[in-house]
């Protein structure tokens, strides 16, 4: 057997911690049934990182979808900051306590997947950025991860299923098995030219045997116009300055009329080398640090009981409402009964949006679940207002 939950063992609410189910029996046993506000924030981020984007709230609609509870939440793609709630439950405790342990799940590692792939789309800029690193982590979660990367930026996904849940077609270039086994770089090169569909890109992997340089002038020569790029996946130990090594296949192959040849990078790609290689890069392959990017580490806090702002120490009681100027990006916390009271206004004097909008009411979602493709629109768009 597999080691894994399934979906129905998840919405029932067996993926819980035990002091859950150890909270529930006492709270039952003492008939106590509070009515709670509870939220959702991040109180601090991964080194580095001064925002992310807020993504698995499509599962979490899965999996509080018929519970007698009240759900607000940004939209999936949203940016946030530490602080800034990006969920909220109300309803009876007894009602969702269980399932907290896997709706934190859910966001976290969704979220922080998100983050890491939109910090490369980030560093990237217009340059093509592909999902490799579903193959480090579990199986069963491929399809979460690469929707998780997609929404964050990433042009395509290279796993089947994941392809197949975002509606996109998988991309991919070629494995090193497949030259070991042909014996020859161009050989392999001519064989997938020769039997794959025409309408997939014709990308040569070109660190195989021999100098990259050289070998792509060889797959250049062999397939011309047909050839879309070459993909160096160069061994750290013979990486040396990558690059000076892209920079002398780009020169190369330029000065054979082979300009039109993209130069495709994979290998412990992140943002911080992809800043460095963009002078001389044309794609990136993105694997491992996205796909074990750091978590976003939400906690899930009640900050009402019965009606009342109550909350534990190092946190702000009272449920909080999110407003952003859709102008100049600035975003404010205040509480919900301000909010309602009055109009909130940025500085710049737009008015300000609430980001916390319904989405289950009594068990209903209550609001459509954009496509990925349309979230990965919202992502690109909000980027362009953050800086790494």
């Amino acid at each position: 057997m597999f080691h894994i939950a399934t979906e129905d063992e998840i919405k029932k609410g067996l993926v819980t911690d035990v002091y859950f189910q150890r909270t529930e029996e006492i709270l039952r046993q003492k008939g106590i049934d509070q009515q709670v506000v509870a939220e959702v924030t991040m109180k601090d981020a991964p080194p580095g990182w001064n925002w992310g984007i807020l993504a698995g709230i499509e599962e979490v609609a899965c999996l509080m979808e018929g519970l007698p509870v009240n759900v607000f939440a940004m939209a999936e793609g949203t940016v946030f900051g530490v602080e800034q709630p990006v969920l909220f439950i109300e309803g009876r405790y007894l009602d969702f306590l269980k399932y907290e342990t896997s709706l934190l799940g859910l966001l976290c590692q969704a979220s922080g997947i998100a983050t890491k792939a939109s910090r490369c789309r980030k560093a990237a800029g217009d340059r093509i950025l592909t999902s490799f690193g579903a193959r480090r982590m579990h199986p069963a979660i491929a399809p979460m991860i690469e929707r998780s990367a997609f929404l964050g930026g990433c042009d395509g996904v290279a796993v089947v299923k994941s392809a197949e849940l975002i509606h996109e077609e998988p991309v991919g270039t070629m494995p090193h098995s497949l030259i070991l086994l042909m014996g020859d770089t161009v050989a392999a090169t001519s064989a997938f030219h020769e039997i794959i569909d025409p309408h997939i890109r014709r990308v040569a992997l070109i660190d195989t045997f021999c100098d990259e340089k050289e070998e792509a002038l060889r797959v250049a020569r062999q397939l011309g116009r047909d050839l879309f790029a070459v993909r160096l996946d160069t061994p750290s130990s013979r990486r040396g300055n990558m690059l000076q090594i892209l920079q002398e296949v780009r020169w190369e192959l330029n000065l054979r009329g082979f300009e039109q040849v993209k130069l495709f990078v994979s290998g412990g790609i992140d943002e911080y080398k992809i800043l460095n290689l963009n002078p001389g890069a044309d794609a990136y392959g993105v694997g491992t640090y996205v796909s074990s990017a750091p978590v976003s580490d939400f906690a899930l806090d009640i900050v009402e009981v019965a009606g009342q702002p109550l909350a534990k120490r190092g946190k702000k009681s009272g449920r909080k409402a999110v407003l952003r100027c859709p102008d100049c990006f600035q975003t404010q916390i205040v509480a919900a009964a301000a909010c309602l009271s009055q109009e909130g206004r940025c500085s710049c004097g737009t008015p300000l949006e609430p980001l916390l909008t319904p989405l289950i009411q009594q068990g209903k979602v209550v609001r459509s679940l954009p496509s990925p493709q349309e979230i990965r629109t919202f992502v690109l768009q909000q980027l362009k207002c953050v800086s790494l």
